[in-house]
């Protein structure tokens, strides 16, 4: 079932063993676009990603005009280590009182408030140069919760889904996969001109892995960083429903 509340597109979903959840997609805009998914469960709310800092209010806002309040955001899952999925981790933590999970592989970064940290190349390094002066160079460091590893089931916090660890972006990019087929898939594949895989590459080799891998998964609607939500039949790689 599909419907509008608040602005956002509600999406109700039945998972396996009655797993009711509601998927509302939180859209942010400074520079770039970058999505935030809030979920609604019988346990109460999960949050996948925190978005840009520069749009603080607007999100805290849009969390109140969804229902959630502090003490109902039981879980924070961060896809990856860059600023633009995780510039309001710190201050929703300790407002919500919620617990952050994330994959080891990103927690440097996050501890030092620097997405470069033990990044290196030309790229990155003129990109270093450039933040700075459009605010988006750091943001308030934290210490993840929860080591999130690949498989890590998350039906105690009410939502049939799991881990599935994707590197290639970053080395600890993950999706979260519901029993539905829904892939919150943080930045491995976006949708801002049409389906494909990321651009920015931490490791090719790692990254054409991944998407290969998620050839296998039986995934149906994919759920992205940036971008509106597609059909995996979508994709021009070709990956299909399984």
């Amino acid at each position: 079932m599909v419907s509008r509340t608040a602005g956002f597109i509600t999406i109700s979903k039945e998972g396996r063993g009655g797993m009711q959840y509601e998927i509302k997609t939180i859209y942010q805009k400074y520079l770039m676009t970058v999505n935030c998914y809030l979920l609604k469960t019988p346990s109460g709310f999960i949050l996948i990603d925190t978005g840009l800092p520069k749009r603080r209010s607007d999100l805290v806002r849009e969390l109140e005009t969804a229902g959630c309040k502090p003490g109902d955001l039981k879980l924070i899952v961060i896809t990856h280590g860059h600023l633009d999925h995780n510039g309001n981790t710190a201050y929703l933590r300790e407002k919500y009182d919620a617990k952050v999970a994330m994959h080891g592989g990103d927690s440097a970064m996050v501890e030092s408030g620097d997405m470069f940290r033990g990044v290196k190349g030309l790229t990155v390094a003129i990109v270093r140069i450039m933040l700075p002066l459009v605010g988006m160079s750091r943001y308030d460091c934290f210490k993840p919760d929860i080591a999130l590893e690949d498989g890590r089931d998350l039906s105690e916090y009410g939502f049939d889904a799991r881990v599935v660890h994707v590197p290639g972006h970053s080395k600890g990019s993950i999706g979260v996969l519901t029993a539905e087929g829904d892939l919150f898939c943080g930045d491995i594949l976006g949708n801002t001109d049409k389906p494909a895989k990321t651009t920015i590459v931490d490791d090719s080799v790692e990254l054409d892995a991944s998407v290969e891998r998620l050839k296998t998964l039986g995934i149906r609607t994919v759920y992205p960083g940036h971008g509106k939500p597609f059909r995996m039949d979508q994709y021009a790689g070709g990956l299909g429903v399984q």
